[in-house]
């Protein structure tokens, strides 16, 4: 027997799919909505009087037309209706970042808090993003939740650091968080927060490998726009694959792992890049000479990868920004060397978020339930 659609059901579609239009277009007038969604105008009319009194979109001035006669009245959505927030956790500092509906930094802060697995750490964290949120002065009930960025992998709700080795963490659940601050929160594995804000500024992206070349080396698998992460959850944990078995040792406890040879610290131990690149632009052997080396060793990651995964490779994480032509041009030569194939020069690409990513990342799956159902976000 088939199911019939109720009246309920068919104004709150609508009013989804009038809410999201306008959300991807930024601005437009009801007679755009009523045209591009096959809708009459006395509906669209009726649901933005509602979302207008609801406080979800406002009237953004007008619209120039070609029409003679008045300009049409254009509609936005109120970005700041609902925020998020991304919180990134490392050894040495905290990261917070207020995000609004288009996943667009409204205050950020860093703070030198050095990580410890106690109750007084995560308390003092909680009363720093309690004091964060009363500084951006807005309603409680406009805090979609706050997302956690771990250096370690995370269950599949969100809830348990299932390997947390770098942090000492292994275990650690959300709870720790949750008793003292009044919002929905969850993990999430910091590489897989990079690759959802390139996601995010991305829409043409479908299938990619997104590497972090950060302090540590870090990876997430993007399929069909989605993140995998594999049945047991540490899917695309390419960086403790062993390949100097007799090389340095790997915070995993094995020896040589691509961790060793093409994480930051592998480059350059607690240096900070920006003086090394200096050196490598000024063509000073020494840095020239370590940093082709680098190079050459990520071109065989990749390269193996690649054989794998037919799919686009992007760069991310702290190394990101430094990367010219030259270096994508020394990738592709030591792939080529090594793949049988005739390969396009057309896979590798650089993060378009190589800033705030992680944070940023951490606090967009709020942002995306809400926009695909503002009725229960």
């Amino acid at each position: 027997m088939t199911q019939r659609i109720t009246p309920g059901q068919i104004k709150k579609t609508n009013r989804q799919q009038i809410y999201t239009y306008i959300y991807d277009h930024r601005k437009v007038s009801q007679q755009e909505i009523a045209y591009g969604l096959h809708l009459s105008r006395p509906t669209v009319a009726t649901n933005l009087a509602e979302m207008e009194e609801d406080g979800l979109i406002f009237k953004n001035g007008q619209l120039d037309s070609d029409q003679i006669g008045r300009k049409a009245v254009a509609y936005s959505v109120d970005a700041v209706y609902r925020i998020a927030i991304g919180v990134e956790l490392t050894r040495r500092q905290v990261k917070i970042i207020a995000v609004d509906l288009y996943g667009e930094k409204i205050r950020r802060v860093v703070l030198d808090i050095a990580y410890q697995n106690r109750e007084e750490y995560y308390k003092q964290v909680c009363d720093e993003l309690l004091a964060f949120i009363a500084d951006l002065t807005i309603d409680d009930k406009a805090i979609l939740g706050i997302g956690f960025a771990m250096q370690g992998l995370v269950s599949a709700d969100g809830t348990t650091v299932t390997y947390g080795v770098i942090l000492d963490c292994t275990g650690l659940t959300i709870d720790v968080f949750t008793q003292w601050l009044p919002y929905p929160c969850t993990f999430i594995h910091d590489p897989d927060g990079a690759a959802l804000s390139e996601l995010w500024s991305s829409p043409e992206l479908t299938d990619a490998i997104y590497l972090s070349l950060s302090r540590h080396l870090g990876a997430s698998m993007i399929i069909d726009r989605a993140i995998r992460t594999g049945k047991h959850g540490h899917s695309a944990t390419f960086e403790h694959v062993q390949v100097r078995p007799r090389g340095e040792l790997c915070y995993c406890g094995k020896r040589g792992c691509w961790e060793t040879v093409c994480s930051m610290d592998a480059l350059l131990g607690d240096s900070e890049p920006e003086p090394f690149f200096e050196a490598v632009r000024s063509r000073e052997p020494e840095a020239v000479h370590h940093w082709q080396e680098y190079l050459r060793s990520l071109g065989k990651l990749i390269a193996g990868l690649h054989l794998l995964y037919d799919a686009d490779f992007i760069l991310g994480g702290h190394l990101a920004p430094f990367f010219v032509e030259e270096d994508i041009e020394i990738l592709y030569e030591e792939i080529r060397r090594i793949t049988p194939f005739e390969e396009a020069y057309d896979f590798i690409l650089i993060s378009k978020m190589p800033s705030h990513n992680i944070t940023i990342g951490a606090a967009l799956p709020y942002i995306r339930r809400f926009i695909e159902d503002i009725e229960e976000a």
